[in-house]
């Protein structure tokens, strides 16, 4: 069974999660610099097939979109036309990224390695997906 893959994009970097062939659990993968991301999908589709693609859409206070947020809708584009067989599913992720830096300081993860890049984008990718598989 395929994998559900999440993607939390940023301007600089993108977190990446994924979930379990039974569509369980999130897992935390990777991050990618955000302009190597098709990149990343097709080395991932060529290893096993991506049957939904959950992107977060970065959503202000007052529900309007974020700076990115057009830029992650071209994104979403370029992916949908190169691989038209993945379903595209956007979801709120306001807050994620502050989750995710306090799930780290809850797990007892220390300053210095949370400041690495992308500690933080990954977790937050995978508490999309996790959101996202909750829905479902």
């Amino acid at each position: 069974m395929a994998k559900i893959v999440a993607l939390d994009v940023g301007a600089k970097r993108t977190g990446v999660a994924e979930s379990d062939p039974m569509h369980m659990m999130a897992f935390p993968l990777e991050t990618v610099e955000t302009e190597l991301v098709l990149n990343f999908l097709q080395r991932r589709q060529d290893v096993e097939a991506i049957e939904e693609l959950v992107v977060g859409a970065p959503v202000r206070w007052d529900g309007t979109p974020s700076e990115v947020a057009l830029f992650i809708d071209g994104l979403c584009q370029k992916i949908g036309e190169k691989w038209p067989e993945i379903r595209i599913i956007r979801v709120d992720e306001r807050f994620t990224s502050s989750l995710a830096a306090d799930a780290l300081v809850k797990g007892g993860m220390k300053k210095s390695k949370r400041r690495e890049k992308g500690a933080v984008d990954k977790v937050a990718a995978a508490l999309i997906l996790e959101n996202y598989l909750a829905q479902r």
